[in-house]
């Protein structure tokens, strides 16, 4: 599982961000394509991402460096179809502390450890 943080909102420019992030890891495990499946959060289906993931998937070829992403939507309200939601659930209740609320650091670390993930810096939402 490849895990993000994000210092700010989840806005288009950190989802390609992210995805840029993923190309860069999945390709230099050499991987050619890598699908993705995804919710209709506003972040993953505007048109600024869907732009940015159909100029890279054709500079893909072009410069025969990098993967392709295969974008699979899940229907709408229909979370149980997505097979990252049970993760998520029990995820959370494995962090949770039942006593206080965690600072933002007490959860990242948690997340990671929960899940075996390296941490890494956040994205960060560039405001403009």
């Amino acid at each position: 599982m490849l895990l993000r943080f994000v210092d700010g909102r989840p806005v288009s420019q950190v989802t390609e961000d992210f995805l840029g992030w993923a190309c860069g890891v999945f390709a230099g495990e050499g991987k050619k394509v890598f699908v993705l499946v995804w919710d209709n959060a506003a972040w993953h289906v505007s048109k600024r991402v869907r732009r940015w993931i159909e100029t890279h998937n054709r500079r893909v070829p072009r410069t025969k460096r990098g993967c392709r992403i295969r974008v699979c939507g899940l229907p709408v309200k229909a979370q149980w179809l997505n097979p990252i939601e049970p993760k998520w659930m029990h995820g959370k209740r494995a962090i949770v502390e039942p006593d206080r609320k965690l600072t933002a650091d007490e959860v990242k670390d948690r997340v990671c450890s929960h899940f075996g993930c390296a941490p890494t810096e956040p994205l960060k939402q560039h405001v403009t």
